[in-house]
């Protein structure tokens, strides 16, 4: 099958903090999952470079917009290779493959009966002298009172526009905001509305936060929502009259998920048109702040162009991450920084953390107390004590070479048991429940060690030491397929000392006689005072 999985494009505008960390990391372990299976898999995402996060930064610092999208997105290419993330391609808006792309798409989606031509009420600072766009005016939530951007209230998650604020104001010089008429294109989201409640409604399986947010953006109404922009940062708009003017961001950030799988087609020599046709299946990663950006936007503008697209199936929003007890705040430096946390911690360390204690499915979260407890019990004690007593066990007193045995019916039933669980559960994107049902597999390897007691038939019956082990050599070869898409690191680890590779989704056996790698422990065990530090560090006063 033909497998898409979109992860949400990160603002290039600042670092990445582990709340954003924890709500792309589920594509990854998708794409491992599915290239295990035999899929073929596209696994894009990229920089968003062009918007208003990236023109106000710039103003900020008093440089060009290109040089503070080419900063974070050098930045943040480190910190996803660090922790292993797979992408066949992580591009950025900015590049000519995705300008080109989505100025067709545009031209194209201009000529449909969904796009409008009108003026609006643009907001206008007379300081400044300009017009502003929607994220450059702040003002008051009209749902919840609360302070909000033009563009959307982090508070209650509401999409808005900046006329609908209450006592707006100018984010760049804090002056009273006014509005002004200009033209631009729209896309008529109220023609579109029944096909968007069919859609809904032919995808029960969402996640719950997703099946809400989109069936309250269609109770509450849709509205026409703006194409272009008055901004001289972003693609520009392929219409004559309109050269001053460019797409939102909104409106283009989200068609790079085909410009991106466009060039990994391209590249491999497979059909685009069959990856968007109706036989293949796509995932889209993101929190769900991003919901209505890919249930009503972007299949909109979908269904808009006309084109046969294939709509999104799989909408992996996670909740919301805090830290300490507290909302993260990067303004108040109440963060953890990705490129310092993979600076200093072993990269299964962090993935295990927010894939097994992550907002998956309701609010979470993250404390470093719960980040020690989670690596030193179930990375050092389980999985990496299940490997590194057998493995040095074997290297010790069997001279590195796989024993003689036979695989006992428990044991085979309890790895085949798990591929199936754990396969079914990743595809119902229930990450947590997974990665509980691997360590569990582990776990029940260390049982079985412990309950054969190799340590003394090593002597007083070698020819059952050497079955037990045969069967625990067996357990953590498939262990370390299982775990890959989840742990990459750790699982290659191990398949390197037994000459294995992960190539499929099934189970896998080493033949007695094989040779194991030395090799040293898989986790180092964290000193319990690394949660006064790191709290020190963060500036947590309890």
């Amino acid at each position: 099958m033909k497998i898409l999985i979109a992860g949400a494009w990160p603002y290039a505008n600042g670092s990445l903090h582990i709340g954003r960390l924890a709500a792309l990391l589920p594509g990854d372990v998708l794409a491992r999952y599915h290239r295990l299976k035999g899929d073929e898999v596209v696994y894009v995402s990229g920089s968003d470079c062009y918007g208003t996060p990236v023109a106000f930064r710039a103003q900020q610092e008093g440089v060009q917009p290109g040089d503070i999208s080419g900063r974070y997105h050098q930045a943040f290419t480190e910190c996803f290779d660090r922790l292993g993330f797979s992408y066949d391609r992580y591009g950025r808006t900015d590049e000519e493959c995705h300008r080109t792309f989505v100025g067709d798409f545009h031209r194209k989606l201009y000529e449909s009966p969904y796009v409008l031509e009108k003026e609006e009420q643009e907001a206008w600072c007379p300081a400044c002298g300009r017009f502003l766009p929607d994220r450059f005016v702040r003002g008051l939530c009209p749902d919840c009172g609360a302070e909000a951007r033009g563009d959307q209230c982090d508070a209650c998650g509401r999409v808005l526009d900046a006329q609908s604020l209450v006592e707006p104001v100018c984010s760049l010089c804090g002056g009273k905001a006014e509005f002004r008429g200009t033209k631009h294109l729209f896309i008529d989201l109220p023609a579109l509305r029944q096909p968007l409640e069919d859609y809904l409604a032919a995808h029960p399986g969402w996640r719950r936060n997703a099946q809400a947010f989109t069936r309250r953006y269609l109770e509450e109404g849709l509205r026409e929502r703006a194409l272009t922009r008055d901004l001289d940062w972003g693609v520009p708009v392929p219409k004559e009259g309109y050269e001053d003017k460019r797409i939102y961001i909104w409106a283009e950030n989200v068609v790079g998920y085909l410009s991106q799988s466009r060039q990994v087609c391209r590249e491999r020599g497979i059909s685009f048109e069959e990856l968007w046709g109706d036989g293949a299946r796509h995932y889209y990663i993101h929190g769900k702040d991003n919901i209505p950006f890919h249930t009503i936007i972007l299949p909109a503008l979908l269904l808009g162009h006309g084109g046969g697209w294939h709509l999104p199936d799989e909408i992996v929003s996670c909740e919301y991450l805090t830290l300490e007890g507290r909302k993260f705040s990067t303004s108040r430096g109440w963060a953890i920084w990705v490129d310092d946390l993979a600076a200093r911690y072993h990269p299964d360390s962090i993935r295990y953390a927010l894939l097994s204690g992550g907002p998956e499915r309701r609010d979470a979260d993250f404390s470093w107390e719960g980040f020690v407890h989670s690596h030193n019990a179930d990375l050092v004690g389980v999985w990496g004590n299940f490997v590194n007593r057998n493995l040095q066990f074997v290297e010790k007193y069997l001279g590195g070479i796989v024993p003689a045995g036979t695989l006992e019916e428990e044991v085979a039933q309890a790895i085949a048991d798990t591929y199936r669980q754990a396969g079914e559960l990743i595809e119902k994107t229930r990450f947590r429940e997974a990665l509980t049902c691997l360590l569990d597999l582990a776990r029940f390897g260390n049982r079985y060690f412990d309950a054969q007691k190799p340590w003394i038939t090593r002597n007083a019956d070698p020819a059952a030491c050497a079955h037990t082990l045969y069967n625990c050599v067996q357990l953590i070869a498939n262990l370390a397929v299982l775990l890959y898409p989840f742990l990459p690191f750790s699982s290659q680890q191990v398949l390197d000392r037994l000459n294995l590779s992960a190539a499929g989704w099934q189970p896998v056996s080493i033949a007695a006689g094989a040779a194991i790698a030395a090799g040293g422990v898989l986790f180092d065990r964290l000193p319990p005072e690394t949660v006064t530090i790191e709290r020190q560090r963060l500036g947590y006063e309890g």
